[in-house]
């Protein structure tokens, strides 16, 4: 992505075409570019993008695969800018779903400055975690290994095997041990991000969060509280898609149809007498409005569509691209 960028001016001698590009000659050269956020399911990836940008664009839940598209989080600050990917957890791919999620990070790591591998520092490295290692080790772009969750962590001493264990099989240009939760050591992970990056102009305007469609945003903090209000009985098979959306004066009407595959994972989503349905509309009602500014009215409908996780269609509908 860097060599699109258009170069900042360097080492004119003219003063007039500098402050003709809004530059002095003492400004620091401003940095830009792509940052990928890669790891295993639950690693912490949407905490951590969420906590660099400041605010709420990506969902976060504590079931597996929670992220199917590519986010990006877009940071500018006196370095320059930023731009985050919040790519899917890296698991084997079984149906047509996964395997587009997985192109869609091996799309994100040879189209970005630098890649984030993350970590949970509390588990042990083991088959999906090598995995993942497999495949950044088939691109020379840099990375920093990012060791998450040292909040949950006794005995931080146990980081420095596991840092070994890492950098034996592929080279780290940095090793960061972080809490994204917490936001322990984040000031610190920006620093030497920004340090990387080439010079260049920003990729978003300034006041930029992120390049999702507001409809996007919408259905997916829908699907953030049907993984939370179906706790471990609907980890995969739910997906939701912004039907109808109407303007008005007074209030904005949204109405979202909720995917599932089987009648029995329709009764799960309703609920008893529509109680749980209508838990997840009130609970995605109030995030939705603090993320419009803006008051509304969420129609929530279930319906059933049989295998869509390999319905091409299906994904396409849900925005869900090859990558």
């Amino acid at each position: 992505m860097s060599q699109g960028h258009r170069p900042l001016l360097d080492g004119a001698k003219d003063e007039a075409k500098i402050e003709g590009h809004g530059l002095t000659k003492n400004r620091t050269p401003q940095k830009s570019g792509m940052v990928a956020l890669i790891g295993r399911p639950n690693a912490g990836k949407s905490t951590l993008l969420n906590r660099l940008v400041g605010e709420k664009i990506a969902i976060v839940s504590d079931k597996p695969q929670t992220t199917r598209t590519r986010i990006s989080g877009v940071l500018t600050r006196k370095e320059g800018q930023a731009v985050f990917l919040d790519t899917p957890g890296i698991h084997k791919p079984g149906y047509k779903l996964n395997r587009r999620m997985m192109n869609i990070v091996t799309d994100s790591l040879s189209s970005v400055e630098v890649i984030l591998l993350m970590i949970d520092a509390t588990q042990a490295m083991g088959a999906g975690d090598k995995f993942v290692l497999d495949m950044i080790k088939r691109v020379q772009t840099p990375a920093f290994l990012l060791l998450n969750k040292i909040d949950k962590m006794a005995d931080k001493s146990k980081l420095l095997s596991l840092i070994q264990r890492y950098t034996d099989e592929r080279e780290f240009i940095e090793v960061i041990p972080v809490s994204a939760l917490k936001g322990e050591n984040v000031e610190l992970l920006l620093e030497k991000i920004f340090a990387y990056l080439p010079e260049g102009e920003p990729l978003y305007p300034e006041d930029a969060l992120t390049d999702q469609p507001e409809r996007t945003l919408v259905a997916e903090l829908v699907r953030e509280k049907i993984l939370q209000a179906t706790s471990e009985e609907l980890p995969y098979v739910t997906a939701v898609v912004v039907e109808r959306w109407q303007e008005s004066d007074e209030r904005l009407q949204i109405h979202c149809l909720i995917y599932v595959e089987r009648a029995s994972h329709k009764a799960i989503v309703i609920g008893r007498g529509g109680a749980r349905l209508k838990e997840i509309g009130t609970l995605a009602r109030k995030d939705i409005e603090t993320s419009l500014g803006r008051k509304i009215f969420l129609g929530l409908y279930v319906k059933v569509r049989e295998h869509w996780r390999d319905d091409d269609r299906a994904l396409n509908e849900l925005g869900i691209q090859m990558g």
